[in-house]
């Protein structure tokens, strides 16, 4: 027998306690009308996302890196970043493949500035819809510069915005675990990196990697903003992102030999990309190279598992605060975790190049 309904003030005090208000967004739909996929932009997407396929499936002999700002809070500064990565990709491109970070979203550990998509104005009124739409516009610039990009999935809703302008995903050391983005993970058109958890353990990365190959159906939205079931038929190009945690990098030769035995061990196959910043640079940007060179250098010795690393790097080295007066704002300086400076990104990716040179031809032979 049904209840009867309840009183609209009895219903109100126990729906939504703690919320309130309910802002329109506008549709996925929407918003890819206001900044449009060109064909320019498409060939990029699609060459970015083919190239990678072929590395983690050892058809292409070259490690792919995916180098940029830690987080994205000015465009303008972003695109002038694009332009110089944009020369030197090609610079580097037979031996490496360039794939521009460009993180919108930024999960805190307990407060903090959420992103650009969050919170464009950086004033803390959350005008998520403006930080869609100039996110979008953004991307379709970098792509039809010719730069394939890669962020972080954050927001299970964000990629119904974006996802068809960028070439690479990753799933954040705080995520990787949750069965919501390991769901998404299943359904996204791009190579997907999971970051092993922020103690430094492998488990919920090979985990999350072994969930989001399988299909999985789940609530989430269409291109009109309506409501829906998902249904994936799962993602086959995950792999794993050594970040280090607990305070201990995880870089090393043995480290990755032994991350590579767990992805053997399940079944997987030995794709690793190593994120040169967090604990694997003890959160100290100045080791960032380093960290990209040792990775080099294990490549020189015949390491197969290594197939790209990460950098957080911007036009300046460091970071800085979000002053109330954002005119004080520093140009092309990080207002999330600090960076190398551009001189020093090219450097060391010059060098990378150099050093990699015979690696890449003798696997190009080896591969006919």
């Amino acid at each position: 027998m049904n209840a009867p309904n309840l009183p609209t003030g009895r219903a109100d005090a126990l729906e939504n306690v703690n919320v309130v208000g309910f802002d329109t967004m506008p549709t996925p739909a929407a918003v890819h009308a206001a900044a449009p996929l060109t064909e320019a932009a498409a060939r990029t997407v699609e060459a970015g996302r083919s190239t990678l396929r072929a590395i983690l499936e050892r058809r292409d002999p070259r490690p792919f890196v995916v180098v940029g700002p830690c987080s994205i809070h000015d465009p303008a500064a972003a695109m002038d970043y694009a332009q110089r990565l944009e020369i030197l990709a090609s610079d580097v491109a037979d031996q490496l493949v360039i794939v521009m970070r460009v993180y919108f979203e930024k999960p805190r550990t307990s407060t903090g500035w959420k992103g650009y998509v969050n919170d464009p104005r950086m004033d803390d009124s959350f005008h998520i819809e403006e930080g869609i739409t100039a996110a979008r516009r953004l991307l379709v610039d970098l792509a039809e510069l010719g730069l394939p990009t890669g962020s972080e999935a954050l927001d299970p809703l964000s990629p119904q915005y974006l996802a068809d302008l960028i070439s690479w995903y990753a799933i954040g050391a705080r995520t990787t675990e949750s069965q919501t983005h390991r769901e998404m993970a299943s359904g996204l058109s791009t190579p997907v990196g999971f970051k092993n958890g922020t103690d430094g353990g492998l488990e919920v990365a090979v985990n999350a990697i072994q969930s989001a190959a399988h299909p999985h159906s789940f609530l989430g939205i269409n291109a009109e903003g309506r409501t829906a079931i998902v249904r994936t038929r799962g993602n086959a190009y995950g792999h794993l992102v050594l970040r280090g945690g607990g305070g201990r990098p995880n870089y090393d030769t043995v480290s990755v030999k032994l991350a590579e035995r767990s992805l053997q061990k399940a079944g997987l196959p030995a794709n690793i990309v190593v994120d040169c910043s967090h604990a694997n640079s003890l959160k100290d940007p100045s080791l960032q190279p380093l960290v990209l060179m040792d990775c080099v250098h294990q490549m020189k010795e015949g390491a197969q598992a290594i197939v790209g690393m990460m950098l957080e790097s911007h036009l300046h080295a460091g970071n800085q605060p979000i002053p109330s007066d954002l005119a004080q704002l520093k140009y092309g300086v990080s207002v999330t975790d600090a960076c190398i400076d551009w001189e020093t990104t090219r450097s060391v990716l010059l060098r990378a190049r150099d050093e990699l040179a015979p690696v890449v031809e003798a696997r190009r032979r080896a591969t006919g």
